[in-house]
């Protein structure tokens, strides 16, 4: 078994859709983190072997076995990438934060409570690179290679060493994965856009916007964000790990940039608390529309009733106007450097939105600038260059939090 912390040395890759690395790492550690919506491996204690779990809705599974065989001879290669997003968690369907551990489920190779179990790159002064992987939970989503990965389960355990060469998305949204899937495989071959549901249950084909699952509808409201003219996120949203040194190297031309996770995450949260359990709703045996989604387990996200009803003009005005009454009062004038800018200041203002604005809002119908301005107006004169910021993880994005709903009367 690996120990872990495990890390690995790995190459920046900057491309049009965003960051991602490349580097090296061993089957038998992908078998311990990696899945996909379709399966994932358990190690057996005492057999020294892995047992596959899951649907089985893989496109060709019967492949395993010759891929397996393939390994076992003397001359077996894969130079080709594996593709994981990292940082995604495969009970929920969100972004894995350490912000209090919120939301999540441990497998069964749960860290004890606190560790913070998020992928993370580290860059030396020289330049280099370092990816390092805390746990061995499972918070690698497979993107492509799933039939090269989890044949090693089949193959003889001394093949499981081998080393196999990923390019990893860290914190890439759902919907971002199955794109990205369709689009490596369609360049190659004819495929049935479709299949990103078996795959990563999640349709990327064009639908109506009632059948729209919560992942799909807040990457769109996101872009939106980032292309509007006059947003106050315009053109500063990009998709790169939430780290904000890297945030900072791709701020070319504004002050600062923020990690489309922490928008995406933002906005989904309004309304929905589990977005992979509401889109698994979405496609039982026929295709539903979002209003379906009354019916089963409750949730209690502000925002819940206009998604269901559709009214997604109301929640992107919503969040358009709440985020333009921050740029006033907190963005607009925030020297370099200042910690309402990164990404600990954007993730406290919309943790403040979703638990203590949003849904008085919605109910009374106020949704302008001007009363989110008049609500978080007190925290205007906070100090956010201050030192008792610096603390980046997720205690230090609470204590923010906290700061301004104390300074804001909320």
């Amino acid at each position: 078994m690996t120990a872990f912390p495990y890390t690995a040395k790995a190459l920046k890759v900057e491309q049009p859709l965003g960051v991602f690395y490349v580097t090296v790492l061993p089957a038998e550690l992908l078998l311990e983190v990696a899945f996909s919506d379709t399966l994932s491996a358990r190690y057996v204690e005492g057999t020294q072997s892995y047992q596959l779990d899951g649907t089985q809705r893989l496109p060709q599974p019967k492949r395993l076995e010759p891929i397996a065989s393939y390994l076992n001879r003397i001359d077996a290669a894969f130079p080709n990438a594996i593709i994981l997003a990292a940082n995604y968690r495969k009970e929920d369907g969100r972004i894995e934060d350490a912000e209090e551990g919120e939301g999540h489920v441990a497998d069964d190779n749960a860290a004890p409570p606190g560790t913070d179990r998020r992928w993370v790159i580290t860059e030396a002064e020289d330049g280099c690179h370092t990816l390092t992987i805390p746990t061995a939970e499972k918070l690698a989503a497979i993107i492509d290679g799933q039939h090269r990965l989890f044949a090693f389960a089949h193959a003889r355990a001394e093949r499981r060493p081998m080393d196999l060469i990923c390019s990893v998305f860290l914190d890439l949204p759902k919907p971002y994965q199955a794109q990205l899937f369709a689009t490596i495989n369609s360049t190659q071959k004819p495929v049935d856009k479709s299949l990103t549901y078996e795959l990563f249950g999640y349709n990327i084909i064009e639908e109506p916007e009632e059948r729209w699952s919560p992942d799909k509808l807040a990457v769109f409201l996101t872009r939106r964000l980032n292309t509007e003219v006059g947003s106050p996120l315009e053109g500063r949203i990009v998709i790169a790990p939430k780290k904000d040194e890297v945030l900072q190297q791709l701020a070319a031309g504004t002050s600062w940039k923020v990690s489309t996770a922490v928008v995406v995450e933002g906005v989904m949260r309004l309304f929905t608390t589990n977005p992979k359990n509401d889109s698994a709703r979405l496609f039982e045996e026929q295709r539903k529309n979002r209003a379906s989604l009354s019916e089963g387990r409750k949730d209690q996200s502000p925002l819940r009733a206009a998604y269901l009803d559709g009214n997604d003009i109301a929640i992107y005005t919503l969040v358009f106007n709440y985020l333009h009454a921050c740029q006033n009062l907190f963005w607009a004038q925030a020297p370099e450097g200042s910690y309402i800018t990164k990404t600990i200041g954007v993730q406290a203002l919309f943790d403040i939105l979703r638990t203590k604005l949003a849904k008085s809002a919605f109910d009374i119908k106020t949704i302008s600038v001007q009363h989110f301005t008049s609500q978080l107006a007190g925290a205007a004169a906070i100090d956010f260059t201050s030192t008792e910021f610096r603390n980046l993880s997720g205690a230090g994005r609470s204590y923010m939090r906290r700061r301004i709903e104390t300074a804001a009367g909320l």
